[in-house]
């Protein structure tokens, strides 16, 4: 049911209820759902049985005073068709036939616009993720927290939302010195297994690459334009480190290129202690009074604030923990003035969640509980001739976006592009992945994209087989849309927007996956159910306004996931 016929549905019941209430200070909410049994109707309310008590009338009796001024205000002529009540006081209603067949005409006339909102106008919301250390190629969990946060972005976008997506590069700290010890004994000759081979070092291919690039004397650029040459000289630690990362991340950038991710800016680390607000946070930290010295080293209260115990900021060498950076970091959204601020993260970050939260309340600047929102997902396992996949020779110690792009397109980076991303949101970010890549290669049912894109494809080829003009498709009669199957597939259609409402509000981009599938076995099921191209001209016209509205919303889904709509499979 589109949005306005819901909103049309309820003004209706609020008319009813005005005399029942009259003398009362009630304000009741009317809610409207959908039965869990198709049967009882298309919609289901429970006004009558939450106001009973407090009117002290029997719910049944009230529910029909309900009914009978609902079914006689002229308004809801031409959208209800029947209002019945069940057991102890449900309102069950039944919309007409033309008001369910009404979204195939809002739907060809919004066209990609379609489930589009404007209810986050004026709202701003930054959502950094990836967010991937420049020390080595980005692994399956950057995959699933890219695919995560460019979707929830897009559905952000849909509502309205003026939406920032940023990358925050932690270009700073120990693991960066790790990075450049590391090119240095790769430049020096050293590999793996030697003897003089660093500990610590990083072993993956890409180590010996950086090294090579270095010695040649070579440029590279990332994402912000900066450039870094190298010096070719080995011994320089100084010039080794800035190019290492530069060139990491520009190796990052390529990756996200092929996965289709862009970002409207990127932040670095190391800014936030050039540019003092890393010392800046702390000493706000220490005059709001929330801080206190013990052995040497500077300490949080964050059991203030309910975490478990009170955290180090500053240890007794003068180096900050690394939750510091992240409470300035964070300072800096607030201070950009994005009020709404969400995080996707690995679930190995839940631990900083109270601590970054502690650190920004102890501020006392007036920043809400709660700041930021995280989305955290769990790990990803990649499975490949039926075998788990634990480690990529390029990275050294485990599978690559690059490598499982390639893989599951079979070599076609735009298919595999696709597979993945369809893949990495089709459950809850919260709930261990098994990411198939045998299954993403197949060209069958079990393959949920594949299954989805062939929806598309299949609709293309019955406008193919018509020949005629989309045009003159648009207003045709759809009085003949009323199989059981079109029903269904008008019911899918018309939930569209709701759902991405829905999925916004509730930081969960799984629910569109979830819904393409479901459009996409509705439009099967119709094609099997009922032929398109039949004689009769009426029919044959409503029916491909039908899968004409089903192309649109399928199109519309694939895009805001990032995913192609082919029109031939």
């Amino acid at each position: 049911m589109l949005a306005q016929q819901k909103q049309e549905i309820i003004a209706l019941f609020q008319a009813a209820l005005t005399p029942v209430l009259a003398g009362t200070s009630l304000t009741p909410s009317v809610v409207l759902e959908r039965p869990r049994d198709a049967s009882h109707g298309d919609i289901a309310c429970n006004i009558a049985m939450q106001l009973a008590k407090q009117l002290k009338q029997n719910p049944r009796e009230l529910a029909q005073t309900i009914v009978t001024a609902v079914l006689a205000n002229p308004a809801g002529k031409g959208l209800i068709e029947a209002v019945d009540i069940a057991g102890p006081g449900f309102i069950n209603v039944r919309v007409s036939n033309a008001a369910k067949q009404a979204v195939v005409n809002t739907i060809l006339s919004e066209g990609a616009h379609y489930g589009r909102s404007t209810a986050g106008a004026g709202k701003q919301v930054i959502l950094e993720f990836v967010s991937a250390n420049p020390t080595g190629p980005l692994h399956v969990g950057h995959g699933r927290q890219a695919a995560l946060g460019d979707a929830l972005s897009s559905l952000f976008d849909a509502q309205g939302y003026q939406v920032t997506r940023e990358f925050y590069y932690n270009d700073a700290g120990v693991q960066i010195q790790t990075l450049a010890n590391s090119v240095q004994a790769r430049a020096r000759g050293y590999k793996p297994g030697d003897a003089e081979w660093p500990e610590s070092a990083y072993n993956g291919d890409y180590i010996s690459e950086i090294a090579a690039e270095f010695k040649a004397g070579k440029t590279v650029s990332a994402s912000d334009g900066m450039p870094a040459t190298a010096n070719g000289d080995i011994e320089d630690i100084d010039s080794i480190r800035p190019f290492a990362v530069t060139y990491l991340r520009n190796e990052q950038d390529i990756d996200l290129q092929a996965f289709g991710v862009k970002f409207d800016n990127y932040y670095l680390e190391s800014s936030l202690y050039q540019d003092g607000k890393v010392n800046r946070a702390v000493e706000t930290l220490v005059k709001a009074g929330h801080t206190y010295e013990q052995d040497g080293a500077l300490w949080l209260r964050t059991t203030d604030y309910a975490d478990d115990k009170d955290r180090v900021m500053r240890k007794s060498d003068g180096t900050y923990t690394y939750f510091v950076p992240d409470v300035a970091y964070h300072l800096v959204k607030w201070q950009r003035g994005f009020v709404q601020a969400i995080n996707i993260q690995g679930s190995d970050h839940h631990g900083t969640i109270a601590r970054v939260r502690a650190g920004l309340q102890a501020l006392d600047m007036g920043i809400p509980q709660g700041y930021p929102d995280y989305v955290l997902h769990k790990m990803v396992t990649v499975m490949k001739d039926g075998e788990e996949v634990k480690i990529s020779k390029r990275a050294g110690s485990y599978v690559t976006v690059r490598d499982l792009i390639e893989w599951s397109g079979g070599g076609d980076i735009d298919k595999g592009r696709d597979a993945v991303r369809f893949f990495l949101i089709s459950r809850k970010a919260d709930t261990e992945f098994v990411f198939d890549v045998d299954v993403a290669l197949k060209t069958t049912d079990e393959n949920p994209v594949y299954y989805v894109q062939y929806a598309h494809a299949r609709i293309c080829r019955i406008l193919e087989n018509w020949g005629g003009d989309e045009a003159t498709i648009a207003g045709a009669d759809l009085s003949a849309l009323t199989a059981p199957t079109e029903a269904t597939l008008l019911a899918t259609l018309a939930a569209y927007p709701e759902m991405l409402a829905r999925a916004q509000a509730e930081l969960g981009p799984h629910q569109v996956a979830f819904y393409l599938r479901d459009l996409a076995a509705n439009l099967h099921s119709f094609y099997f159910a009922e032929k398109v191209l039949v004689e009769d001209e009426a029919v044959k016209m409503a029916r491909l306004a039908l899968v004409l509205a089903a192309r649109q919303v399928l199109r519309n889904g694939l895009a805001l996931i990032g995913v192609s709509a082919p029109s031939k499979m």
